[in-house]
């Protein structure tokens, strides 16, 4: 269990194996699942929340570990942060932001209501459309803001594309500032999925 355990990748393949398992257990004991829309509609919500979990967790830990404790690292640490850890967690941050939007719009797609709530239910008047499609939104400005503004300001400030002094301070401040925006939309977004789902 250790060697499973001190390689990251190995411990990722053993909860995916062991999610499998859980998952023909739960198959077997309730007599096999129809694979109808209900089904894949699960395993999408499952992959949403998943992702998602993936996304804001690395918006909080920029915003509430990283960003407010820089100051206090010496400055011959600075590269480790900017060189190593910075770059990986953007990598995450970025594609998983797509994923969320991607599997969420999926998920709504199969349950029926992806027009709908984008439209906000101005044509149905249906309540949990609405507070869906607002949440929905959110998301879609958040991930629009970490594609084309933090993720192409961070390639400036963390030095990944060359650019003059000036500009990286600027572009480090203005995807910091981004990233906050973010991190204000995120709870009024996560707030708007939860009620959506427990409210109506």
């Amino acid at each position: 269990m250790i060697k499973i355990l001190s390689s990251l990748s190995k411990t990722i393949h053993f909860s995916f194996a062991l999610t499998i398992l859980l998952f023909l257990v739960l198959f077997f004991f309730n007599g096999g699942f129809v694979f109808d829309t209900l089904f894949w509609s699960s395993i999408c919500r499952f992959l949403h929340v998943s992702v998602a979990i993936m996304w804001i967790g690395l918006l909080w830990y920029f915003n509430f570990v990283q960003i407010p404790n820089m100051s206090q690292i010496p400055d011959e640490q600075n590269p480790a942060i900017s060189k190593v850890i910075a770059p990986a967690a953007l990598f995450y941050f970025r594609w998983a932001a797509l994923l969320t939007i991607l599997s969420g719009s999926i998920l709504a797609l199969l349950n029926g209501y992806l027009y709908d709530a984008m439209t906000l239910s101005i044509s149905s008047g249906i309540p949990k459309h609405t507070v869906i499609g607002i949440g929905m939104w959110l998301g879609v400005i958040m991930a629009f803001n970490v594609w084309f503004i933090i993720w192409p300001n961070q390639k400036r400030a963390l030095g990944i594309i060359d650019s003059e002094p000036e500009v990286k301070t600027k572009s480090a401040r203005i995807a910091m500032l981004t990233s906050r925006t973010n991190t204000l939309l995120s709870i009024p977004m996560l707030f708007t999925m939860v009620i959506a789902q427990n409210l109506y």
